[in-house]
């Protein structure tokens, strides 16, 4: 019943309204995330009752299908705040930075491999924010400064949102709309994909230490980019499933032989580095020699790398386990959910759906998050670790005394749980009362076919940001995204491809994955700050897959519909 929907300005502007209320309040006047989405979610349910003819069933429907959604993510949240305190409280994140630090002194180098290319390898097999949840606190405990530790692996893991996960995201898109092209989808998604790619590896090492950063890093930015990009295209033209995850295993491969290379064995030159909380001169020996009389008075850590990693060597080796599809079989049929009745507004009919969006709690990444942080529990706790690491806290000056584990859970996850039931809430009152459907069909409405090709990775990306899920995006626009392509005369791979990679980047500011980063290190409140970091990356990489979308299906020189 879309075509009955009111496609008008007024209609397409207020529709708008909760989505520019958000951003400016989150961006603008600095708002937490929950507070500035009690604001949004409230204006949402007002429009789809006022406005979209949402009677108080259908919007009660829709919001209890919002908090059912927030709860997938939420099984994702408390397991890697968890995750993160085990082995933070152990000591063990401080011997894995120490430990790091003696595989390669060089910070730029660490940040890149963890905030670019293992983010993504985790992305490629657990994908659902937990990347970003596992990433952060790594990266914090390098030194780089709380914002910077969220911003990096979100730009860093955006690029296999769609292929990862073993292309959750893909298949989706399949499901609601049945590719006619599987293959030439296929090479179009992962071409577009090397933009996000490219520039990911250029954007961390500018806000890292900007344009020296740059030129530091290019010969390894080069060379993981080309690895991953050549890799995801060759892959994906035979099978989606595991492109992601080889394009980035890959890749993580690779970091071995560039750590012995001189130029990122060792500390770079000095020079601004905005991103860390150290001068150069706190830093480890530049020179590869004797450490800084500041590392001198850094204490011992109490165990091992290999210990110190153990807890996540464990979460991957299940990951992978699981992510067998014979595995997956058996352990998927476990499945959790809750039937929702049919429901009418004025203009949309919601089939009732028994069970809706279930997920099977077995093979969830929350699942295989919380068997990590229980093994590595159980492991530091056997070894004594927590109490020798305390009494190493009390008597550092470099180490500042920190609340119980539990007090520092609940003061971290019951800001950030709340933040993202909301704005997820506020997605799903968008969707079913027609305010999202509204806005593309709009802006389909007074667009050429080639302006349409350039705009369309933008969809994506407003479907990641008010859902957090790349896969969330592509179910919700990809048959719309499908029927505009067919009344412009546009091929189906070609706007499909640009709807899934803008889908992926787009969760680079996705307000429920900034709150998923901010939680785990610590800093609710400063989502602001993160997305001052991140959308300026993804407008510019909007544009230039707009560009490459153009070219690449060569709209242009077939004088196509306009």
């Amino acid at each position: 019943m879309t075509e009955h929907l009111p496609v008008d300005l007024f209609h397409w502007l207020v529709s708008l309204g909760p989505i520019i209320v958000l951003l400016i309040l989150l961006v603008r006047y600095e708002w937490s995330a929950h507070t500035a989405a009690v604001i949004a979610m409230f204006l949402a349910a007002v429009i789809g009752v006022v406005l979209f003819r949402t009677p108080a069933l259908a919007l009660a429907v829709s919001a209890a299908k919002g908090v059912w959604d927030a709860v997938f993510v939420l099984y994702v949240v408390w397991p890697a705040l968890l995750l993160y305190l085990v082995t933070q409280r152990a000591g063990a994140l401080y011997a894995i930075r120490k430990g790091i630090q003696q595989f390669s002194t060089n910070d730029l180098f660490l940040v890149l491999a963890f905030g670019w290319v293992f983010v993504s390898f985790l992305q490629g097999i657990t994908g659902f924010g937990a990347p970003i949840a596992i990433v952060a606190p790594l990266l914090l405990a390098l030194g780089v400064k709380p914002v910077y530790a969220v911003a990096i692996p979100l730009i860093g893991h955006a690029w296999n949102n769609n292929f990862g996960t073993l292309a959750v995201a893909w298949f989706a898109t399949d499901t609601v709309t049945p590719l006619e092209a599987p293959v030439e989808t296929a090479v179009h998604t992962a071409l577009l994909h090397a933009v996000p790619i490219v520039l990911a590896g250029f954007a961390i090492a500018w806000l890292y230490g900007r344009t020296k950063a740059i030129r530091h890093a290019l010969p390894m930015i080069v060379v993981i980019a080309a690895v991953q990009s050549v890799t995801l295209v060759l892959v994906a033209i035979y099978s989606p499933f595991i492109a992601g995850f080889l394009a980035a295993a890959v890749a993580t491969f690779v970091l071995y032989p560039l750590s012995r290379w001189d130029r990122y064995d060792r500390q770079h030159e000095p020079f601004d580095r905005p991103a860390m909380t150290e001068d150069m001169s706190r830093s480890v020996a530049t020179d590869g020699g004797e450490p800084t009389e500041h590392e001198e008075e850094e204490p011992e850590p109490l165990m091992g790398l290999f210990e110190a990693v153990l807890p996540y060597l464990v979460l991957l080796v299940v990951a992978v386990v699981v992510a067998f599809p014979s595995v997956d079989e058996v352990l998927s049929q476990f499945e959790v959910g809750f039937p929702f009745p049919a429901v009418e507004t004025g203009y949309l009919e919601h089939a009732a759906e028994d069970p809706y969006s279930p997920f099977a709690i077995l093979t969830h990444p929350g699942t295989i998050i919380l068997l990590g942080a229980v093994f590595g529990w159980l492991l530091y706790r056997r070894g004594g670790y927590y109490e020798d690491w305390r009494e190493v806290m009390e008597t550092s000056p470099q180490i500042d005394e920190e609340p119980s584990m539990l007090h520092s859970l609940l003061k971290n996850g019951v800001p950030a749980s709340l933040a993202i039931v909301l704005l997820v809430v506020m997605a799903t009152i968008m969707l079913g009362s027609g305010q999202i459907r509204v806005l593309a069909l709009g802006i389909a409405a007074v667009v050429t076919g080639t302006t349409y090709l350039f705009l369309s990775n933008g969809i994506g990306v407003l479907g990641s940001f008010i859902t957090g899920s790349n896969t969330a995006s592509n179910i919700l626009f990809a048959p719309l995204q499908n029927e505009t392509a067919a009344a412009l005369d546009l091929p189906q791979w070609t706007v499909l491809g640009s709807q899934m990679t803008g889908g992926a980047f787009g969760n680079a500011i996705s307000p429920s994955n900034v709150v998923l980063g901010t939680g785990t290190v610590g800093i609710v409140g400063q989502e602001g700050e993160v997305l001052r970091k991140t959308l300026p990356w993804v407008v510019l990489v909007a544009v230039v897959v707009g560009f490459m979308t153009v070219l690449i299906s060569g709209f242009v020189f077939m004088g196509g519909a306009s």
